[in-house]
């Protein structure tokens, strides 16, 4: 499934692939230009043949209570900022705020703090 142009390089599309990381399913959205390969299914690399390296993995912001969905991946892809709800459990109590987040070429994906 393609959910829009890679922001990173001429021809690529971000496109849906499905991973397991330490035995959980999680989604990775990459740039179809990216080839990855892996020994242990935990450490990814680039292969030769690559010439895009973007990559957003579906839980990149798992630390603040969000997984991205594909709705979010393609209003990010289209508008390069977007704003979601994340979750704090400072104190132990859950907190729900809102921040906007971008696009970033290293990490995927970025939270705007202000």
């Amino acid at each position: 499934m393609l959910l829009g142009k890679c922001p990173y390089c001429e021809d690529g599309q971000i496109e849906v692939r499905d991973k397991e990381v330490n035995g959980k399913k999680v989604k990775l959205y990459a740039c179809t230009n990216a080839h990855w390969k892996t020994e242990d299914g935990e450490m990814y690399e680039l292969t030769e043949d690559a010439t895009c390296d973007y990559r957003l993995w579906q839980n990149s912001l798992a630390r603040y209570g969000k997984w991205l969905n594909y709705k979010e991946v393609r209003e990010l892809l289209s508008q390069e900022s977007i704003e979601v709800e994340l979750l704090s459990k400072k104190y132990g109590k859950k907190i729900y705020y809102h921040k906007n987040i971008v696009l970033n070429q290293e990490y995927g994906v970025s939270v705007l703090w202000d």
